[in-house]
């Protein structure tokens, strides 16, 4: 299966993600199996591979659907005439994507070892480095100063590096997404 494309979204595929992610978390990625992620969803191990050939693919498509979320938000920001409003629009929906999946790269981080076997650092950067590229550059526009383009790729960045750190502490994810954004929208001021 190539991981280039979006691929379709079904209940099924993400009932497989939801259980897969459960066992991950559970048991380890190295200990799940697809039979006990079959099992779990009550279907045949023939059924699940119908979504997904193997562990590798399911982790793939967590990360695949990251960027498939991110890659409308720049569509629709394309799409947008710049200023003040859609640049607040834009954050707010990035925010939204980054909590989205946190539990998703939460366990990308905790099974770091796995993980790199599965995809290069070097690749995952690129992969999301060019999306930041683009995000920055539709947030500050392509000629902005120097000064202007740094306060943006860090407020972007910051989001991530807030999930990870401050998640667990956080009684009201709900509050702390909206710190989140309230911060990405003064460093982008």
């Amino acid at each position: 299966m190539q991981h280039t494309g979006v691929v379709p979204r079904t209940d099924t595929r993400s009932r497989v993600q939801k259980v897969a992610l459960e066992l991950f978390a559970e048991q380890g990625y190295e200990k799940t199996s697809l039979r006990e992620i079959a099992e779990r969803l009550g279907v045949t191990k023939a059924a699940l591979y119908y979504h997904f050939r193997s562990k590798e693919d399911i982790v793939h498509s967590f990360t695949d659907d990251h960027y498939a979320r991110i890659d409308e938000l720049i569509d629709w920001a394309k799409t947008q005439p710049p200023g003040e409003q859609t640049r607040h629009e834009m954050l707010t929906r990035y925010v939204g994507i980054v909590f989205g999946g946190v539990e998703v790269f939460r366990f990308i981080e905790q099974n770091r070892a796995a993980m790199q076997a599965l995809e290069s650092k070097s690749d995952r950067l690129a992969r999301f480095r060019s999306r930041l590229e683009t995000l920055v550059d539709l947030l500050t526009g392509p000629d902005a100063p120097l000064r202007t383009r740094v306060r943006a790729t860090a407020a972007l960045i910051s989001v991530s590096a807030t999930c990870m750190v401050v998640w667990d502490s956080a009684h009201d994810p709900a509050e702390l997404q909206a710190i989140a954004l309230e911060l990405v929208t003064d460093i982008t001021d």
